[in-house]
């Protein structure tokens, strides 16, 4: 195990060791999101009892063992912030979380029963979400004076990495499901996890290593700047309530439109990939192009870059609004007006997941950068379950008439508006008396 090296690089260049975590976090999201695009459809077609005959779970089911499973990760990233805050450290943390994540897949690969199921969801679990926090916030620790200008870029190539692994994994996870079984799909994202558990143990000397602060932890905590990132964790919340209904809601519109494109005809599931695709193109447009644009018009702060980004998630919603209208009225529309939506929506989210990851990492006391990471995660946790309590409520109260069809895309619209034009209160008000801690750097 390397020892502790505290951040004193006065380097004006790349730090040494980003490669490494690039490397680690593209291979790290291959594997998670290639096992998770097949997980539904292994356990209602490809599921298995002890004595080899199947034993597949209804739909109903899967989705609730699923949607239990995302919990979970997006919960764990506490765990681990815990762990690497008071106890083991980033490195340590990643390193040892990261060989639970790989047991978890090899669980999946060679019990094709609700127990290796159930045995390799926990484990994945535990060490998928349980890094998270971890590695966000062990990118920043690789900056010093000299070279901090770099960070914003190098947070948008780590989200690049993120949706490569997760583009590449859509396509070739759910191919081997289907010509090779589940054994070989589960295989393949475990193969990977190690791969990258690998890459990250090669980059060990070469890392900046933050000591864990134990009980300093505490007494380091700057509660007003703590409250301050609550409330914009709280708003982003619902950024987040909108964006994942890609695979929930825009996904069942396209079910409902003409998906034809000349011969074929795409599945509304594969309108999905357009999120990481374009994430891959729009990250590097931004970086050089959109945000020096508008930074010669305006003042450009991380709170600024979050609130335009808010407002284009409003646009985004009200596109599949418009099209929901048409399709009430019994209009064939085609799945190229979904385009438009994914675009702004995916830009939206370039402006508000990145520029905050950053953002987080600058405002968070150095000795808890893992735990603010992990209070970020549990944003995205706390949007879902919104979106999940509002369908559920729909399906038991008389309020789902009133939201049906295009009136429920318009309420989360609407929601989402309201939302954006409080965060840009509360932004204007914060910049006003601190604007040194909310400059872009």
């Amino acid at each position: 195990m390397a020892s502790y090296k505290n951040q004193q690089d006065t380097s004006i260049v790349l730090p040494k060791g980003i490669p490494y975590i690039i490397g680690n976090e593209a291979a790290e999201r291959f594997s998670y999101y290639g096992m998770r695009a097949i997980l539904v459809i292994f356990m209602t077609q490809h599921l298995m009892n002890a004595s080899g005959q199947r034993d597949p779970m209804t739909e109903q089911e899967a989705q609730g063992y699923f949607h239990l499973f995302v919990a979970a990760v997006y919960l764990m990233p506490v765990f681990g912030a815990l762990l690497a805050d008071f106890f083991w450290g980033k490195y340590r943390t990643i390193i040892v979380l990261s060989l639970i994540y790989c047991l978890g897949h090899l669980s999946l690969a060679v019990d094709d029963t609700r127990l290796g199921l159930a045995l390799g969801l926990g484990l994945i679990a535990i060490g998928a979400g349980g890094i998270k926090p971890c590695v966000s916030a062990h990118v920043g620790d690789q900056f010093g004076s000299g070279n901090a200008h770099l960070l914003g870029r190098v947070f948008g190539w780590f989200y690049v990495a993120i949706n490569l692994g997760a583009f590449l994994a859509m396509l070739i996870v759910p191919w081997l499901l289907d010509h090779a079984g589940s054994s070989a799909a589960f295989a393949a994202p475990g193969v990977l996890m190690l791969l990258a558990t690998g890459v990250f143990w090669s980059g060990r000397r070469r890392f900046v290593q933050i000591p864990p602060a134990g009980q300093q932890l505490v007494k380091d905590l700057n509660w007003p700047a703590l409250g301050k990132l609550a409330i914009i964790y709280a708003l982003i919340a619902v950024f987040w309530a909108l964006f994942e209904q890609i695979g929930s809601s825009w996904v069942l519109q396209a079910e409902k439109m003409d998906r034809r494109i000349g011969d074929a005809e795409l599945l509304s599931s594969q309108i999905q990939a357009l999120n990481p695709l374009l994430i891959m193109l729009l990250t590097p447009c931004f970086s050089y192009r959109v945000y020096p644009f508008l930074n010669r018009h305006i003042q450009l702060t991380a709170l600024t870059k979050i609130a335009l980004g808010l407002l284009l998630a409003v646009l985004a919603f009200a596109i599949p609004a418009v099209i929901q209208m048409q399709l009430d009225q019994g209009l064939r529309v085609h799945i190229v007006w979904q385009l438009p939506a994914y675009l702004l929506m995916t830009a939206a989210e370039v402006m508000v997941s990145i520029t905050c990851l950053e953002y987080s990492y600058t405002e968070a006391p150095k000795s808890a950068k893992s735990l603010v990471m992990a209070a970020y995660f549990l944003s995205v946790s706390l949007g879902n379950l919104f979106t999940s309590a509002i369908n559920f409520l729909l399906q038991h109260l008389d309020a789902g008439a009133q939201l049906s069809g295009a009136a429920y895309f318009w309420f989360f619209t609407s929601l989402m508006l309201a939302t954006a034009l409080l965060f840009m209160l509360f932004a204007r008000r914060l910049e006003n008396r601190d604007p040194a801690h909310t400059s872009c750097r």
